[in-house]
């Protein structure tokens, strides 16, 4: 049987996702991380092929090991299983989890022939087992079942995306009527509601277009522009997850690719920035902890971090809400490592002072004037 999940604090938070390519196609998929907390074991993880590790705290024989080497946001501190929130594994598949408030529902029991699976370890064991995202399809319909048991005092709410250097990107929503697998997707993934509720809300911003509006005729007085962004009125701004599904939508759809890596992931970067959470925007009246995990806990829901993996260089990408400046590690290079490696967030300010070679305190610099 399904079994609604009331339990809303965990791991996984708000949050929104997407993916993008590259005109040199590249593929491209990135998340803000959005909520008031963040576990303080919280690092950039590498985890080794060959981990061994169990998908469910309850039956010890749910065990396996590791196919591919994976890096993402996560934790080694939970003795069941590395955790990733999100990340890149060594085939080039990427992904991660989002939350899905008031409509995720797992099973109470595994379905026969298939390997229980608590939710906040699914990120890490497909990026573990899967090398593409046919094959993330066909071991959730056919391998695995989620089920409704707390990890760390929670079950937390969560839907997931995954995408591949095909191109292609899928959510997976456990409803009520099941597992939902949706395939070909926008490449956007926000919060509750489902994929097919944002994908249809779309229709109502049918005008919204990258083209300003020229002069207009009312009541015999022509009226001319004297601003830009015109085409775009009416696309919402606020913080609310159908109207951060709407602007990345759209965003994705007129955003002007990089011609590089480097350049997508720049401009990535840049669309994220504009469903993100600012420090104060977003309140809530009872802020949630992290479970039985030790993190500080805000009033308000903020862009923890954004991060941004690349298909093809093996790159995981972030950023902080602290520090703008992007960090990267390379997969390509950890692989070889064969025991777990993990990489500060960096949350702090970082400034880089430029300074003149000629300038120095003995030859200060004067300016004639040309009066």
């Amino acid at each position: 049987m399904l079994h609604p999940v009331s339990s809303l604090s965990g791991l996984g938070a708000g949050c929104s996702a997407m993916s993008w390519e590259t005109e040199d196609r590249r593929h491209l998929w990135g998340r803000n991380l959005d909520f008031n907390t963040l576990a303080s074991d919280s690092r950039i993880t590498y985890i080794p092929r060959g981990t061994s590790y169990a998908t469910c705290e309850q039956r010890p024989e749910s065990r396996f090991c590791s196919a591919y080497a994976a890096v993402g946001t996560g934790l080694l501190s939970v003795s069941l299983s590395p955790l990733l929130y999100e990340g890149i594994n060594d085939q080039g598949l990427m992904g991660g989890q989002l939350y899905y408030r008031e409509f995720a529902c797992y099973e109470d029991f595994p379905r026969p022939g298939t390997a229980p699976i608590q939710p906040p370890v699914l990120v890490y064991h497909l990026l573990a087992q899967c090398a593409t995202v046919a094959e993330v399809v066909h071991t959730l319909r056919e391998e695995l079942t989620l089920l409704d048991l707390p990890l760390l005092g929670a079950v937390p709410p969560l839907h997931w995306s995954f995408s591949d250097r095909t191109g292609e990107t899928i959510v997976v929503e456990p409803d009520r009527d099941g597992l939902h697998i949706y395939r070909n997707t926008l490449g956007v993934m926000t919060n509750s509601p489902g994929y097919p509720w944002h994908r249809t809300n779309l229709l109502n911003y049918a005008g919204i277009r990258d083209l300003d509006h020229g002069a207009m005729e009312l009541a015999g007085q022509q009226l001319t522009p004297c601003f830009s962004g015109s085409g775009a009125q009416g696309l919402p701004g606020d913080w609310s997850s159908p109207s951060r599904f709407v602007r990345l939508a759209f965003l994705k759809t007129y955003g002007v690719k990089g011609a590089t890596e480097s350049a997508g992931v720049g401009a990535m970067f840049r669309l994220l920035q504009s469903a993100a959470f600012p420090l104060g925007m977003v309140r809530v009246p009872q802020p949630e902890s992290p479970g039985s995990l030790k993190g500080d806990v805000l009033p308000y829901d903020y862009t923890v971090y954004t991060a941004v993996a690349c298909a093809e260089s093996l790159r995981f990408y972030w950023t902080t809400y602290e520090n703008q400046r992007i960090q990267f590690v390379d997969l390509s290079t950890l692989r070889h490592q064969t025991r777990p490696v993990q990489f500060e967030l960096g949350r702090w300010p970082d400034f880089r002072e430029l300074i003149p070679a000629s300038a120095s305190p003995a030859s200060p610099i004067s300016f004639a004037s040309s009066l």
